[in-house]
Parts: C-alpha cells; sequence; structure tokens
C-alpha cells in the first residue's frame, strides 16, 4: 500500500512537472508573440517586401525578400549584373542560378526546398507551432554575451532543429542557432538578430549577423521593410523554360557527277 501510494505520488509529482514545463514553454513563446506586436497583427499582414543588402568580405550584394500568404516566398540577389533567385509557391520551389552557367529555372528539392518552406511561413515557426506539427523544449536560462536569455529547443515537423535564444528582459529573440548541410558536409551556424525597428506595429530585426565557429561570414542589413504591399501570384511562381529551337540539318552543296 505504501509503495502504491509512493508511485502514485512520484507519478503526479512527475506528471505536475511536464505541466508545469509545457506552460512555462508556452508562456514564454506567448511573450515573445506579444513583444514582437502580438499573434493578431502578425497574422493580419498577407504580405512582406524587403530590401537589403548582403555584406560579404566587404562587398555589399543586393538582396530582395519577398512573401504572400499562404506559405509563398521569393529571394532575389544581385550580384555582377546577374540575379540568382529561389522561390516557393506553396507547391514547388524552384531556383534560377546564373553563376552555374544556367539562367534557365529549374525545381529543388531536398534541404534547398526545406529551407525555402521555412522562410515562406511569413509568422515564424514558434506562432502556432502545434498546429504546425513543430515541438519545442524549455532548455534553460543562460548568458548570452552579458545578456540572460532563455533558450528554447524547436523541433521543426521536418525534423530539423533550431536552437532559439530569447532576451530574459524584452522577450525579442538574439540568436538561433541551426545546422545546415552544404556540399562539403554539415555546417552549424548562429543567427544573430539586432537592430530591432518598429514597422506598422510590429518589431522586426534590421540586422543578421551569420557566424560560423565564432567567425562572422555573412550580415543581411535591410534597409527598408514593406507590408501589405500588392505582390501578384506570379512573382512565386515557377517560369516556363524556353522552348529550343528545333535543330535544322545543314545543307550540303550537291554533288556533281
Amino acid at each position: 500500500m505504501i509503495r502504491r501510494a509512493l508511485n502514485l505520488t512520484l507519478s503526479l509529482t512527475i506528471l505536475f512537472c511536464a505541466q508545469a514545463s509545457a506552460q512555462t514553454v508556452d508562456e514564454l513563446i506567448k511573450k515573445s508573440i506579444d513583444a514582437q506586436g502580438g499573434a493578431e497583427k502578425l497574422k493580419a499582414v498577407k504580405s512582406m517586401k524587403v530590401t537589403g543588402k548582403i555584406i560579404q568580405q566587404g562587398i555589399e550584394i543586393p538582396i530582395t525578400i519577398q512573401s504572400k500568404r499562404p506559405n509563398m516566398v521569393r529571394v532575389d540577389v544581385t550580384f555582377q549584373g546577374k540575379t540568382q533567385t529561389g522561390a516557393y509557391d506553396g507547391e514547388t520551389g524552384w531556383k534560377t542560378n546564373p553563376f552555374q552557367g544556367s539562367p534557365d529555372p529549374e525545381k529543388v528539392a531536398g534541404d534547398e526546398l526545406k529551407e525555402l518552406q521555412e522562410q515562406s511561413d511569413m509568422d515564424g515557426p514558434l506562432v502556432d507551432y502545434k498546429a504546425k506539427g513543430h515541438t519545442v523544449e524549455l532548455i534553460g536560462k543562460e548568458d548570452l554575451e552579458g545578456t540572460p536569455v532563455y533558450k528554447l529547443k524547436l523541433t521543426l515537423k521536418n525534423g530539423d532543429i533550431r536552437n532559439i535564444f530569447i532576451d530574459a528582459e524584452n522577450s525579442l529573440t538574439l540568436k538561433v542557432n541551426l545546422k545546415r548541410k552544404t556540399p562539403g558536409g554539415e555546417m552549424e551556424a548562429d543567427q544573430y538578430v539586432s537592430n530591432y525597428k518598429k514597422v506598422n506595429g510590429i518589431m522586426v530585426g534590421f540586422s543578421i549577423e551569420t557566424k560560423i565557429a565564432g567567425q562572422t561570414v555573412a550580415q543581411i542589413v535591410l534597409d527598408k521593410t514593406e507590408m501589405d504591399v500588392p505582390i501578384d501570384d506570379s512573382v512565386f511562381k515557377m517560369p516556363v523554360k524556353p522552348a529550343e529551337k528545333p535543330k535544322t540539318e545543314e545543307k550540303k552543296p550537291p554533288v556533281h557527277q
């Protein structure tokens, strides 16, 4: 009887701790969403266009990102007069990469497709994370370069993991740790978000610095963020490849006998 009572007490304690932990996670997420402007304002934005530049090794490369509900995104990067594009229209992911020798659009799959699908979520993965099939775990509170932060482990529906570091004071995201697959193997990177500004009542990080092994490899600096701008759905659709001209047989001169 005593052992059964102890087991019941232990079970109830574990259940209570699990519920308390889940509640704390949801409270932190709600505070973070509220700090951005609130779920209602975030969901009210139907489209967004941001323009800025990628700074890499002292070179500034123009970038434009267009997003539209539901789940559409397009990223254009221009360098040396050529534009590289990655886009997702809610069903198909595609890209053009003239730097690889061909300007024609082609479908993407695997990690490239997953990255575009993740970018197409205008609200971010923490908003309605359960409905999206993601899970979130509170790892604990720690120090991030002198700033107290909460560390959340986000496991996306596709299995990818993101560690999100939220400022304990103002509840804004300061850092995201992520792993990406590259031709050279798996690469771990840290993205530091800063220079938050309010746009239409929503807090937007205008600077994202990417570090690998503690070294800065690139920085995205936004110049302008526009919300609810008219963007036609065709912008996100994969262009039709131009039809190839049929090859004509070379006419040979008549042979005189």
